[in-house]
């Protein structure tokens, strides 16, 4: 029987990240409502994620992750407004016609909703090192098959997120990568 991942956020955002067989479950909730879909393994779809927020703490006004659904492709566009993110998910009836095209063009809105950064971090960070505790980096491999789990790209948005974030989060105020720049 596999274990249901606890949706993991900040303030009234949560987001989980479930392997399950050569897929993925991913599910995001803010007070209002919830969206989930069914990831296929053919991308690299975690670290994808990973390295869109890690792109929000750059000099980036928006960063764009697709999530191959076989047939379908789930397109989530990111936008910073000041300190929050606009979310906005997409649904494209088919994949290999829509990968690439404009973002808003032939989609359904499925999901929307405007966050803090921080909590947009915190809950995706949350969940990958959540999939990372509960199957390690090999049995990572061998669910998802195609992709490793991608430590690489955990490591640069834990460390922005702890260091400009001024997360509420004990284990995130708490952490030497929370405190070694504020000092310096």
């Amino acid at each position: 029987m596999r274990s249901q991942q606890p949706m993991t956020g900040a303030d009234d955002l949560r987001f989980s990240w479930e392997l399950a067989g050569s897929s993925a479950t991913y599910r995001i909730a803010d007070g209002a409502s919830e969206h989930s879909a069914h990831v296929g393994y053919c991308t690299d779809a975690l670290a994808d994620l990973l390295y869109a927020v890690t792109g929000l703490y750059g000099g980036s006004s928006g960063e764009r992750v697709s999530f191959d659904l076989e047939p379908v492709e789930m397109r989530w566009l990111l936008r910073r407004e000041g300190s929050d993110v606009a979310i906005t998910v997409f649904e494209f009836p088919d994949g290999v016609t829509s990968w690439g095209s404009p973002d808003e063009t032939g989609g359904t809105l499925s999901w929307s909703s405007t966050q803090p950064r921080s909590a947009l971090g915190h809950a995706v960070l949350e969940a990958a090192e959540s999939v990372l505790r509960e199957h390690g980096e090999a049995g990572c491999l061998e669910k998802w098959m195609r992709y490793p789990f991608p430590v690489a790209a955990l490591q640069d948005p834990r460390r922005l997120h702890r260091r400009g974030d001024d997360c509420p989060h004990e284990q995130c105020r708490n952490h030497p990568d929370a405190t070694d720049e504020r000092e310096g």
